[in-house]
């Protein structure tokens, strides 16, 4: 992969399912150390992000089927869906070698996401 050129399939997984920053830094740790588990509190202080964010991530990890939950419900531990699998090392990949690019597609969605948020209370002449 050349600097700034980021697959296509990667592309259409980041801007369709990766909600903020912090959710791929979260993915690549837990794929780092896939035997361990993740506590909202554990994924915070890793991450440098709260508590509820981190919880939230938790959330959106299990339900993107990226992580599963433990029996006690209150860790998690990475078990991508086997259709997930190729492409989040894909995206690691990405990640590792043009982490401005990557960001920014992320930031771009959540900036597209704000304008839309905001043009919803923009008056329109009728």
């Amino acid at each position: 992969m050349n600097k700034g050129e980021v697959p296509a399939d990667v592309r259409r997984f980041i801007l369709t399912s990766i909600p903020s920053v912090p959710y791929p830094e979260a993915v690549l740790l837990m794929r780092a150390e896939p035997e361990g588990t993740r506590d909202a509190a554990r994924l915070a202080r890793r991450l440098y992000v709260g508590d509820r964010t981190a919880v939230d991530l938790i959330g959106l990890l299990t339900a993107g089927g990226v992580a599963t939950a433990e029996p006690a419900g209150a860790a998690v531990r990475y078990a991508p869906q086997p259709e997930l699998r190729s492409l989040i090392e894909r995206v690691a990949e990405a990640y590792a070698t043009d982490l401005v690019a990557v960001t920014d597609l992320i930031h771009s969605r959540i900036d597209k996401r704000a304008q839309q948020f905001a043009d919803a209370f923009r008056f329109r002449k009728e």
